[in-house]
């Protein structure tokens, strides 16, 4: 099995490097992953620019392409000029934080995963979620994030399917409440901002947020996370919304009959 290993937290990061290590035991791992820290970039693509490679030797570990560009961007060029043969699998993370609720949009880990689907490849987006009070241990969340990929492999995640996983914080000797499949939360999420002054009197505005798991539906990955569980959410980067579209589309719209009718 050929496995394309991507992230957006940069090819250096301590959640990629333990992932790779777990990979491995399933086939060849090849890792295209960004330069430089792409948290929160979304779904963006490189266009105006070029996209600048390094072959970088990563912890004695693996020796990867560390792209100037965004983890679609490396997605994309892994599949059209890096790779010898399209992969088997598209894996995404281990992110250094939960992708659950709104994040998902924001993810550059999840824009990695769904962009693989785009390309007709089956594809796991990886995140942990981390809490101050809980030592982070990445080697271990690949070895639990194995076993789901592993699984999700034999439930049969096919071609253009992208699914995205939580981990949740373990303390050492903790194990995971499960591992629930669950539906994205859409609850709103509020930004907060701090306003302050610059050298020369100018305002500008820092997102001080702090993601928490809040209170939501107890069908959700948000909820299922807060409990501890490992979530399975299974993405489509379909966003029609059906429902209105049956809505307008039985009707039109008054201007729209009007032409019909000359």
């Amino acid at each position: 099995m050929l496995i394309l290993l991507t992230n957006d937290d940069g090819i250096f990061a301590p959640g990629l490097i333990a992932m790779y290590r777990e990979l491995t035991r399933m086939g060849e791992v090849h890792v295209v992953a960004p330069e430089t820290v792409q948290s929160a970039t979304g779904h963006g693509v490189t266009l105006y620019t070029p996209l600048l490679t390094n072959q970088v030797r990563v912890e004695d570990t693996f020796t990867g392409t560390a792209v100037g560009g965004r983890p679609a961007d490396c997605v994309k060029l892994a599949v059209a000029k890096i790779l010898p043969k399209a992969p088997d699998l598209v894996v995404s993370g281990i992110n250094s934080g939960a992708n659950v609720g709104i994040n998902v949009i924001y993810s550059g880990t999840v824009a990695a995963a769904i962009e693989a689907a785009f390309l007709g490849l089956p594809s796991v987006a990886v995140s942990l979620y981390l809490r101050a009070e809980v030592p982070t241990d990445y080697a271990r969340s690949a070895t639990l994030a194995l076993e789901v990929i592993e699984d999700a492999l034999d439930r049969g995640l096919n071609g253009g399917e992208c699914i995205s996983v939580n981990l949740p914080a373990l303390r050492p000797g903790q194990s995971p409440a499960g591992v629930r499949i669950v539906r994205q939360c859409v609850r709103p999420w509020t930004d907060t901002y701090e306003q302050r002054i610059d050298p020369r009197g100018r305002t500008y505005y820092w997102n001080n947020s702090v993601f928490t798991l809040g209170e939501t539906e107890s069908d959700t990955d948000v909820a299922a996370l807060r409990d501890g569980y490992v979530t399975i959410t299974p993405l489509q980067f379909d966003l029609t919304k059906y429902e209105m579209l049956e809505r307008w589309g039985r009707g039109g719209s008054n201007k729209a009959r009007r032409h019909e009718g000359t």
